[in-house]
């Protein structure tokens, strides 16, 4: 083999920061997601498309085992984060979630204050050594969510009173206050207006500089605005995963034209 080859092949592994083979997810006797395998970018908006009731939030909470928290659930098949297997029983799952942030489809801030609320990761991980490097990791989150110049001064104030779109953009903040490399969006956008939305999906673009973003969205439109792949479930299965653009404009499979034309869904 040559070397350009070799060049190119390592590229592509690198590129790659979770890895899903032959996933299902079972709740009891609810076979709810059949023999998914996926590959996530690194630094790259991945949206997870479909009708409700598809999968793809089921899905979404494999990659980093928030099914583990209902007891009737049973993963099987192999997940990896940079090739090691988060289902090892050596992982401990709430290292895991330090790792891959995750970010819920309504706002749900710490009935505490706004510092507190992006404080408590770095805290309870033990990250920081002192107040100042804590002080410096608040301030970083809160400008990286774009929240910094709002909320700066009045870090005291409760994170609950905030608007809906500071709410959402505070968990972001505390989802990226414990250093993840991957951060998962259960459909952050949906209790949100127009403009917060906006804000929202502007932050997004901004995070996949830094961090591999895997988004599940009702909206086409959102899909199409903020991600570079988009993986279209149907009926728990994964039909088609692609480049962004060519799943709108060129589908591969009937079921997924039929869905983006409005057909099924």
């Amino acid at each position: 083999m040559d070397d350009a080859s070799t060049i190119e092949r390592d590229v592509t592994v690198k590129d790659v920061k979770i890895t899903a083979r032959d996933v299902q997810v079972y709740y009891g006797d609810n076979h709810a997601i059949k023999d998914v395998t996926v590959d996530i970018l690194d630094k790259t908006v991945t949206a997870f498309i479909g009708p409700s009731g598809c999968g793809k939030s089921t899905f979404l909470r494999c990659l980093n085992r928030m099914n583990d928290t209902i007891p009737i659930c049973r993963v099987e098949g192999n997940i990896t984060l940079d090739g090691e297997d988060i289902y090892d029983k050596r992982v401990d799952p709430v290292q895991l979630r330090a790792k891959v942030g995750m970010v819920f489809q309504k706002p749900n801030p710490f009935p505490k204050s706004i510092y507190d609320n992006v404080a408590y990761g770095p805290r309870i991980h033990g990250l920081t050594r002192n107040r100042a490097e804590l002080d410096a990791i608040v301030e970083k989150s809160l400008r990286r969510a774009a929240l910094w110049d709002e909320v700066k001064d009045r870090l005291d104030a409760p994170g609950t009173g905030l608007s809906g779109g500071q709410q959402q953009r505070l968990c972001i903040a505390r989802a990226v206050a414990t250093s993840p490399e991957v951060l998962l969006m259960d459909e952050p956008c949906s209790a949100l207006d127009p403009i917060a939305t906006a804000q929202v999906e502007e932050l997004i673009d901004e995070l996949r500089a830094r961090f591999a973003v895997v988004i599940v969205t009702h909206s086409m439109q959102q899909a199409a605005r903020v991600s570079q792949r988009t993986a279209f479930f149907h009926l728990g299965s994964l039909v088609e995963y692609g480049e962004t653009g060519q799943i709108f404009t060129n589908p591969r499979d009937p079921r997924t034209e039929s869905y983006i034309t409005g057909r099924i869904g």
